[in-house]
């Protein structure tokens, strides 16, 4: 007998009383795939073990006593029992895991034989946590993308093995801050939103329109709620302490805090609330106990600081440098003295927040991002634990420096959080030892996936990859992990190696990597075509390992924020008219005075790259990337030539090939970009004349290049009938595309063709330019 038969042989489901509505869920969904006809009985104590009887439950609800459970420690297990009547049990140390192990058994244990199962089989996961970090498609940026399914968005989540998710976002696509007219500072207020936009409390009470309050706070519930529905823990991710209303300020002067706002991308000061003050402790204290309140399950807060509108007072990463209100500390003191301060203060608004929402959740626990925090460390060091956490990349390092380097290349070092991030030291672990005994968690911040890493792009596999990073997270004794963008969302991607990779290391980290992702392919497209599906996924793996990341900022974020697939690249980007720039330049992330605008090297003060390290790319890039690109894709066509119309592995195929397309074309801008860089650079920064002739040569076929590549992923959005990058629904924001999209790369062909010749040219005096008064800049007319 096969589980299959023996699951439909239940004639009864018992859980218990007051269970979690995970139970309810995993319930029901065994009653709907097996097509049963049973009773459920809810119990307040399970009866004794009868024929045909199943029961569901969690541990701590000491519903079920379990027979075999092998010794585990203080891992996370799972048991199943399942015998030829159809009695049995299925139980989870904790909730989120109940889900994903009714998911195993039956996408996985199906038709294995029931000898397997009659005497229990107890699983142990390899992480505690497993928790989305930015959620961006059910909570940030990405939330008004098409094809987007909450839902199925959160069953996947819960599929996987992941614990927790990011529940808090704003019901509007647009947020409430106002601007100045030409400011994008605005966007940045669209994800990770604060505790003031879904409560108020006494002190702030009608600065926010209270049906903008409610309706935030809607869905936020509505998010817990699904949460909970398949046992996640739902929680916070917060820009704290952001900025407040200037109508606040106006109200109480004397609360003002420190100036937040980044100088360059914003138009207009913003000011948080100081938190020396013990009435804005309160504030925050009463909303947190508010909002806890309104959710008792949240289980945590993810904050994030010195960014975006958010900062602490006196921390030496504030954008306009050290400041803040009257009462942390006084002029004329020394950088140490005021560090000191600076952390102490941190540590207290931390206390604070956990202490209220403890109130509620006796376990709740608060999270905090270091890496903006460096000269303050110290103190946080002192002071963390008791329920306060770290959040971070790597504990071997201060600030935003990175100790360990790309896959392939020693001399890239931006992969810290990304996909590219692989390997970890064993130093890491005497590290999140030493953290644990002060009841401080370390939760190891990466990336298996597009967000963070491929920006826009959807589904792209690199199971190998992903594997090594799983496997040295695991040996360094990593246990709560923070995967940075969530998932890829299965409306979306319906189909991820990388996420099944990851669930079948979740919940057995012995098994091999070959192992999983050859059953994988046969489970997908069946023994026939599994090796071809295998080999392309091995050549694509390879390939993404050889992008060398020319500018990190367009890898993470950028590419979308700084419009590269839109915006004409070409040697002299002023020498096409102003008002034929505006379709892209409004929907950048970049104000009109942002050397960016002109210049791909640069990005407000900062130097992203150089040309040297761009040329390197560029060499290392056409060295072997795009001849195992054309080698996968040749699988691709092959197969899909061979493949009977009928088959239902085609539309895998189809899938697979249009997502490698779009990854073509994808790096092909990035390699683009990094000649534009050296090129442009080479010409204007060099005196030697064979030198500019090459680089002039150099920017006129990247030109070239670029306009045939643009065809290539017009042709794909025109005919691909697949999500392979992210499109609202909504509108084209500065934060993502629209569904104008094809239009927008029409245009761009049209102003990049004959610019092939044109001579390279950045205007040195454009910030001053553009950011002067018009007689100013008319004066050389």
């Amino acid at each position: 007998m096969i589980v299959a038969e023996a699951l439909k042989k239940i004639k009864g489901i018992e859980y218990f009383l007051n269970c979690r509505p995970v139970v309810n869920t995993v319930t029901h969904e065994l009653i709907k795939k097996m097509s049963l006809n049973v009773n459920i009985t809810p119990l307040e104590k399970a009866s004794d073990k009868k024929a045909g009887i199943f029961r569901i439950s969690i541990a701590d609800e000491k519903f079920v006593e379990i027979e075999n459970k092998m010794n585990v420690g203080d891992k996370d297990w799972m048991y199943f029992r399942i015998d030829e009547t159809g009695g049995g049990e299925l139980v989870a140390s904790q909730p989120h895991l109940l889900y994903s192990y009714f998911c195993q058994i039956i996408d996985e244990w199906i038709s294995d034989d029931i000898s397997k199962f009659t005497k229990g089989r107890t699983s142990v996961t390899t992480f505690k946590w497993q928790r989305s970090l930015m959620d961006i498609f059910f909570a940030h940026q990405y939330r008004t993308a098409r094809h987007f399914d909450r839902e199925k968005h959160v069953r996947e989540s819960a599929r996987l093995g992941f614990s927790h998710i990011e529940v808090n976002c704003l019901a509007t696509p647009i947020p409430y801050e106002k601007g100045v007219p030409g400011e994008v500072y605005p966007h940045f207020y669209n994800y990770c939103a604060a505790l003031d936009q879904f409560v108020d409390s006494r002190l702030n009470q009608g600065i926010y329109p209270s049906d903008y309050l409610q309706g935030n706070l809607n869905l936020l519930k509505s998010n817990a709620s699904l949460a909970l529905k398949y046992g996640l823990t739902p929680g916070l991710l917060c820009f704290e302490p952001r900025n407040v209303p200037d109508t606040l300020l106006e109200r109480y002067p004397m609360l003002r805090g420190a100036r937040v706002d980044h100088p360059f991308r914003s138009l207009k000061p913003r000011y948080n609330l100081t938190l020396a003050h013990p009435a804005v402790l309160e504030h925050y204290q009463e909303m947190m106990e508010k909002l806890m309140k309104e959710v008792p399950e949240l289980g945590y807060i993810s904050i994030w600081t010195n960014d975006s509108g958010a900062g602490f007072e006196y921390t030496s990463t504030l954008y306009v440098g050290r400041n803040g209100g009257a009462y942390l500390i006084r002029e004329w003191k020394s950088n140490e003295e005021i560090a000191n301060k600076a952390g102490e203060n941190i540590m207290r608004f931390m206390k604070s927040l956990r202490d209220a929402a403890r109130r509620v959740n006796p376990n709740f626990r608060v999270i905090g991002r270091l890496e903006a925090l460096s000269a303050e460390r110290h103190i946080i060091d002192r002071e963390i634990g008791n329920g306060i956490d770290v959040e971070v990349a790597t504990l071997l390092s201060k600030g935003f420096a990175s100790p360990y380097h790309h896959p392939l290349y020693e001399d890239v070092t931006e992969v810290l959080g990304t996909i590219f991030h692989n390997s970890f030291d064993m130093k890491e672990k005497e590290e999140m030892e030493e953290l644990k005994n002060k009841d401080c968690l370390t939760h190891v911040v990466h990336g298996f996936g597009n967000v963070n890493s491929i920006d826009a792009l959807l589904g792209t596999p690199a199971p190998w990859l992903t594997f090594e990073k799983l496997k040295n997270m695991a040996k360094v004794g990593a246990e709560y992990l923070a995967s940075y963008g969530g998932i890829n969302p299965p409306t979306m991607v319906p189909l991820s190696i990388n996420h099944e990779v990851w669930r079948a290391f979740q919940l057995d980290s012995s098994q091999d990597v070959e192992t999983i992702i050859n059953n994988v392919a046969k489970r997908w497209v069946g023994k026939k075509w599994a090796t071809d599906l295998v080999e392309a996924w091995r050549l694509t793996d390879q390939a993404v390992r050889i992008f060398p990341i020319p500018v990190s900022m367009y890898s993470v974020w950028g590419h979308t924020w700084m419009r590269l697939w839109v915006r004409p690249i070409v040697p002299n980007i002023e020498a096409i008219p102003k008002e034929d720039r505006a379709y892209y330049e409004r929907f950048m992330i970049s104000p009109p005075h942002n050397p960016a605008n002109v210049d791909l090297m640069k990005d407000v003060l900062f130097d992203l790259t150089d040309p040297e390290r761009c040329l390197l790319a560029v060499q290392r890039m056409d060295q072997s990337m795009w001849a195992l690109i054309e080698k996968a894709l040749r699988i691709y066509v092959k197969v899909l030539n061979e493949i009977e119309e009928s088959d239902p592995a085609k539309n895998l195929f189809v899938d697979q090939s249009d997502r490698l397309r779009a990854l073509k074309c994808w790096f092909r801008t990035h390699r683009n970009v990094a000649a534009w860089i050296t090129g442009v650079h080479g010409y204007l920064e060099n005196k030697n004349a064979t030198i500019r002739i090459e680089r002039r040569q150099m920017v006129k076929e990247m030109v070239l290049d670029e306009i045939e590549n643009t065809k290539e992923l017009l042709e794909l959005w025109e005919t691909s009938e697949i999500d392979f990058m992210v499109i609202s629904e909504y509108a084209e924001t500065p934060l993502i595309h629209g569904e104008n999209f094809g239009e927008l790369l029409k245009k761009r062909i049209k102003l990049m063709t004959g610019r092939e010749d044109d001579e390279p040219y950045i205007d040195p005096d454009y910030m001053w330019r553009m950011s002067a008064p018009e007689w100013y800049r008319d004066r050389n007319r």
